[in-house]
């Protein structure tokens, strides 16, 4: 067994020692800790309150500032925080299981300069309480969920608990925390919960405790290459589609742009084995300073270099990630995007006709022209919740529960998990999914490349105009009379709310879970507040831009008087008439 392991784990090692050098995917310790410095256990460890852990909490995840040199923006994801923490979430794990064993946790990391820093500080939490470590290294973070899945001792799966260090496509200097069981991935209230212990934790850590946990975690850790493990997965999902045929794919021509993320494996390791041409892609080597362009499927830079790379190489499908490769995009042949609405038409055309009529659960800020697409086109129901991916994940689940079938549950963003594939937001199954009906059609003998995809989404109505603004609220401004950001942004909502009533020419949306939803002009707006931040945030979708301009005076005349709303951006949209 322990010569296995340590056989299987060299190829991990090999590409762990080409993430660390300079100038490939991330920077040396040595070289971050002199570039990108991060604080140090080295001297007394600085006091921090349990106000200051539960700034790390976004929705249901952590993040924070790993590494120093933007302005404005001092670390609060610190090592001896980092300990704190997953200590602290294996505590909470050993009650939610009530344990009477070692647990065992996996740790993986996206491509960030801190994720090596980081990834051994978790090691020392975790070790620290005594339990075991397993380290995969460069992964994906549903990778990370499904090794709590996987049943494979050589593995050293399934795993008790796993936490996933990245913080999606934000900046370099950030980084964060995502948590899974086999249950799926933590709420919010299990992460103010574990940031709450992690703050108890923190209170008793002494420098020269923080410096015995170092020799502590390096006796408890195991090294796996558990991503062997999940792209085999995708393989034969892919090939079962297709009939068991080894190279479902051959004479496609696919390009990924994983964006100097964690999806480079991709290309390789899922498309190259299923038989397709991967020449042209892009940005596959991990570099945590994002060189090229941020990795995010929602980001227009990024679709322009997806798309240029398809239409370059005469591919007949492009593949986009962004870093933890939970959300992801396409691009046809003819350079069309799959992304927002079109991608959400194309996984429902894909899942209505596995499962006829079941319900499509998305985030709010859909289209109208979704909607009639998925319900009149599709004959599925399209059931609009609120933003958030783990919402509406949750919200798709419960409409099972009480039995209401759903399949898909998926964002604007590019999240969208599957009933089949354990509720998981994962941007690999999604494109496999895509794979799967490319495959399927190969095989019955149909060609055309991926105008079998683009032929799904025919007769979904796009707007002409689709604009999101962000109205900011000033936390210090007088008129918020000491209250809360929360309590004031609602305050605008009710009172845009009562002057749609007064209107005959407005119609408010009949089912709404967010926000304020109003149709008008031919097109729609939405006005919301943001999960986390003090802003509310505007959509407008219309088939002109003045009918757009018409929406944006309705809202515009209803909020001027809440001095605390800076509606600049509002205001330079309504002027461009």
């Amino acid at each position: 067994m322990e010569w296995h392991f340590f056989h299987a784990v060299g190829q991990l090692i090999e590409i762990q020692e080409k993430f660390t050098k300079p100038g490939n995917c991330a920077l040396q310790r040595s070289v971050l800790d002199s570039q990108y410095p991060a604080a140090s256990t080295a001297t007394a460890v600085p006091a921090l309150d349990k106000a200051d852990f539960l700034k790390l909490q976004n929705g249901s995840d952590i993040r924070g500032v790993a590494v120093a040199g933007v302005e404005g923006e001092p670390v609060n994801l610190t090592e001896p925080v980092t300990e704190a923490i997953a200590a602290a979430f294996v505590a909470w794990l050993g009650d939610k299981k009530k344990a009477d064993k070692h647990l065992r946790i996996s740790i993986g990391h996206d491509s960030r300069i801190s994720a090596q820093m980081l990834q051994d500080a978790v090691s020392r939490g975790i070790a620290s309480a005594g339990y075991d470590v397993v380290q995969y290294g460069l992964a994906s973070t549903p990778a990370m969920f499904n090794s709590t899945l996987t049943e494979d001792d050589s593995y050293l799966c399934p795993v008790d608990g796993s936490i996933m260090i990245t913080a999606s496509h934000l900046p370099y200097n950030r980084n964060g925390f995502k948590f899974f069981t086999n249950a799926g991935g933590l709420g919010k209230p299990d992460i103010k919960d574990i940031l709450e212990r992690a703050a108890d934790i923190y209170k008793n850590f002494t420098a020269e405790g923080l410096s015995e946990s170092r020799i502590k975690a390096f006796t408890s850790v195991k090294r796996v290459d558990y991503m062997t493990v999940y792209t085999s997965d995708l393989v034969k999902a892919v090939r079962r589609a297709a009939g068991n045929i080894e190279k479902p794919l051959e004479g496609f021509h696919i390009v990924v742009d994983a964006g100097n993320g964690a999806g480079g494996f991709f290309a390789a390791k899922v498309l190259e084995p299923l038989g397709a041409v991967t020449s042209g892609s892009q940005f596959l080597e991990p570099d945590g300073l994002f060189p090229n362009h941020i990795p995010n499927p929602e980001d227009k830079a990024a679709m322009k270099a997806i798309t240029q790379a398809v239409l370059d190489n005469k591919a007949d499908l492009g593949i986009i990630f962004d870093t933890d490769v939970d959300r992801s995009a396409a691009v046809d042949f003819s350079g069309r995007e799959f992304n927002r609405n079109r991608l959400i038409a194309l996984m429902s055309a894909i899942i209505l006709e596995e499962h006829p009529g079941t319900t499509i659960v998305t985030d709010s800020v859909t289209s109208d022209g979704l909607t009639t697409f998925i319900e009149k086109k599709l004959g599925g129901k399209h059931h609009r919740f609120k933003r958030g991916y783990k919402n509406v994940i949750d919200e798709a689940i419960r409409l099972n529960s009480i039995g209401e079938e759903s399949h898909l549950a998926i964002e604007t963003s590019g999240h969208g998990a599957l009933k089949e594939n354990h509720w998981l937001d994962d941007g690999a199954y999604l494109m496999v999914k895509l794979l799967n009906k490319l495959a399927s059609a190969r095989a019955s003998g149909l060609g055309g490349g991926s105008k079998v995809l683009t032929d799904l989404v025919e007769g979904l109505e796009e707007p002409a105009v689709a604009v999101e603004l962000r109205l900011k609220i000033n936390q210090t401004h007088a008129d918020l009379k000491g209250g809360s950001f929360q309590d004031y942004g609602e305050a605008v909502l009710k009172h845009l709310e009562n002057s749609i009533d007064a209107d005959p020419k407005l119609r408010k949306a009949p089912v709404n879970y967010e926000g304020v939803r109003v149709s008008g002009f031919g097109g729609w707006f939405l006005l919301r507040l943001s999960l986390h931040d003090p802003v509310l945030p505007l959509n407008i979708e219309a088939p002109s831009h003045d009918d757009a301009v018409k929406l944006g005076l309705l809202v515009s005349a209803a909020v001027k008087e809440f001095a605390a709303l800076d509606t600049s951006a509002l205001d330079k949209f309504v002027q461009s008439a």
